[in-house]
């Protein structure tokens, strides 16, 4: 009998705020919200932005010391969270955007005229060669001319041909709620997201180290493309050129796999499985199938699966802007019939299935915790929905490496078919959705659409709705699965399915006979919903479909295998294990939580280990990790 992976904990940050208990999913919705909830959320990004801090009761704004009540606050700040949240132009905060920094190569020959040009006086060496003669043009700006021959590299600036993102909220800088001895930004995110998620579950770790054996325990993360931002390999690569010394946390922080390795290190004191699987704008589905097949197989009672990437930095935008895949500005004023770009156009840059013109960066962090259900029961974790499976295909033989194909029909059409038999086909028809990768390129709105719709032909489904959350948060690479996750579970809390809200109209050349593209967002009702499609369609021909069950669904299936008095049972034991994960909100909330990081923390050696033949004890760990393995190749033997 295989385990069903159910998600009893989920956390992260994105441009849309904090992810656990749906703080980022509401700000998604926010004017969709009942008052409460939008008070709780407003006033969870003013704390989490710095905008306010909690003061005995009260909250005191930053900029002047006044004091007011949750509702004073929320309405005081309002304008202001909402215009620091989601995609908008860039922030100086990530980098200047009129001032990009680049190298000019130029050569001068001897006997030849003097080599002229420009320099910003901020970039002039603070060793000036004999061969150079200054003059000062004022403005902050100086003419060199250079007599003789040599080879120049000198650096300059220009103008960011590409101005919108999805950034994490303004002023939320994670590397500050620990010592995060300079860590790159996507390990400082990842130790922020993966606290959010443990916490959110409402069961203290340490308690299920003495529940479980330490190798029931693993964690599967990564990013796609690693820490890429001066830390990491960012600095690697172009401290050299820029005469800076290269460090040496830069080369082994910049590894993909490393979000993973923080948090065995520093979170958790992890020994059990681990992994980082990489595949383009599917790596976190990557690793979600890790977590699924881990506990199914029984190998594993408690996974966490993740993903963090940071890629809001000048040279991976460049890199994307110069394959063509990004919405640059003067592309976006042709769009719209524009002369210059305002905010708000900045933040309607993505536009999934309507007209457009390329999709935008954003970056993320987002974690999930999965338990067995038998363990979920036994503990009283509340379970959020259940992940049926998760499949993935490659597109089999490519022209371009960049360019879609085929794997992508058969992820969508075996998901569509699990939940088909899990549910009944009435089930899938009339109560599912799909999360659709919806980036805003032109290629995809049409081939991505040919696929849902093609899947929604061969299952019958008539109007199969369609959301694609990268219209508010951007493209977070590899951690773009997670994005569509938070934002789906939360339908089961509000009932409200996120509309395509940035794209004025569904474009003439989008497949969608069978598809409902909602314009607005969509009021389905917390049960309206029994599952979601969560779709990647990756770089290089990296496609998968995860199969998410409702919470209501996922209640139902585990009454048929346990029955109902271990259901009530579980229900009551739940009771407790909600209040205690209420308490972690509200501290959150009111700007008081703090990350979970363990530097030096009892760190274990070989001399520390009772070995035998039979089992290895460690020391704080209740259980033993068994040394009798299963031998698959008895036929063997």
């Amino acid at each position: 009998m295989s385990q069903l992976p159910v998600i009893v904990g989920f956390g992260g940050i994105s441009p849309a705020g904090r992810s656990s208990f749906h703080h980022g999913y509401r700000r998604l919705i926010l004017d969709q919200l009942d008052t409460h909830s939008r008070q709780e959320t407003l006033t969870d990004l003013a704390t989490l932005s710095g905008l306010a801090e909690y003061d005995n009761g009260q909250y005191r704004l930053s900029q002047n010391d006044s004091l007011f009540s949750r509702d004073a606050l929320a309405a005081a700040i309002e304008q202001q969270v909402c215009q620091n949240t989601l995609i908008r132009r860039i922030h100086p905060d990530w980098f200047d955007v009129n001032a990009v920094m680049f190298n000019r190569p130029a050569t001068a020959k001897s006997g030849e005229s003097p080599l002229r040009f420009r320099l910003r006086n901020r970039h002039l060496p603070q060793v000036i060669p004999d061969n150079w003669t200054l003059t000062d043009l004022g403005g902050g700006q100086t003419e060199v001319s250079v007599d003789g021959s040599c080879d120049l590299i000198f650096p300059d600036s220009k103008t960011a041909l590409v101005q919108s993102a999805g950034m994490l909220p303004t002023g939320f800088e994670p590397g500050k709620l620990y010592q995060s001895r300079n860590h790159p930004r996507g390990l400082q995110m990842a130790v922020y997201a993966a606290s959010d998620a443990l916490r959110s579950v409402g069961i203290d770790y340490d308690s299920l180290l003495n529940r479980l054996a330490p190798d029931q325990i693993a964690v599967f993360a990564s990013n796609s493309i690693g820490q890429l931002d001066d830390l990491g390999f960012g600095g690697l690569t172009k401290f050299p050129a820029l005469g800076k010394r290269t460090t040496s946390k830069q080369m082994p922080l910049g590894y993909a796999q490393m979000p993973a390795d923080f948090i065995n290190a520093y979170l958790l004191g992890n020994v059990g499985t681990t992994g980082g699987a990489l595949g383009a704008c599917a790596t976190f589905l990557y690793n979600l199938r890790s977590g699924v097949d881990a506990i199914r197989s029984g190998s594993c009672k408690l996974v966490l699966v993740g993903g963090s990437d940071a890629p809001v930095t000048p040279e991976i935008i460049e890199g994307f802007r110069a394959m063509g895949a990004l919405a640059e500005d003067k592309q976006l004023m042709a769009l719209d019939d524009l002369a210059e770009l305002a905010e708000q156009h900045y933040r309607q840059a993505c536009r999934p299935f309507g007209n457009n013109c390329g999709f935008t960066m954003g970056e993320s962090s987002q974690f999930l915790v999965l338990m067995s259900d038998d363990l979920a029961l036994e503990l009283g974790a509340d379970i959020h929905g259940a992940v049926a499976d998760v499949f993935v295909h490659a597109d089999g033989h490519k022209k371009s490496i960049s360019a879609p194909g085929i794997g992508n029909y058969m992820t969508l059409g075996k998901a569509a078919s699990l939940v088909g038999d899990l549910l009944g086909e009435e089930s899938l028809r009339q109560r599912s959705f799909v999360q659709a990768h919806g980036t805003s390129t032109p290629q995809n709105r049409v081939t991505e659409s040919h696929v849902i719709n093609e899947t929604a032909k061969a299952f019958d489904i008539p109007a199969w709705t369609v959301s694609a959350v990268k219209a508010y948060l951007g493209h977070s690479q590899g951690t773009a699965g997670g994005d569509q996750l938070f934002a789906s579970l939360g339908v089961w809390k509000h009932g409200i399915v996120p509309g395509l809200t940035t794209t004025p109209a569904i474009a003439d050349d989008v497949h969608a006979s069978h598809l409902n593209l909602p314009l607005q967002h969509l009021e389905t009702g917390a049960d309206g919903m029994d599952s979601v499609l969560i779709n990647a369609k990756g770089f290089g021909g990296n496609n998968a479909s995860a199969a998410v069950l409702a919470p209501h669904v996922t209640e139902q299936l585990l009454t048929r295998r346990h029955g109902e008095t271990a259901m009530t049972a579980w229900r009551q034991r739940r009771e407790q294990v909600r209040e205690q994960a209420e308490a972690y909100n509200h501290s959150a909330i009111n700007g008081l939580a703090r990350p979970i990081y363990r530097y030096d923390y009892n760190v274990l050696t070989g001399e520390d280990l009772q070995i035998s033949a039979d089992a290895i004890r460690l020391p704080g760990y209740a259980q033993p990790i068994s040394l009798k393995v299963n031998n698959p190749y008895k036929d063997l033997c």
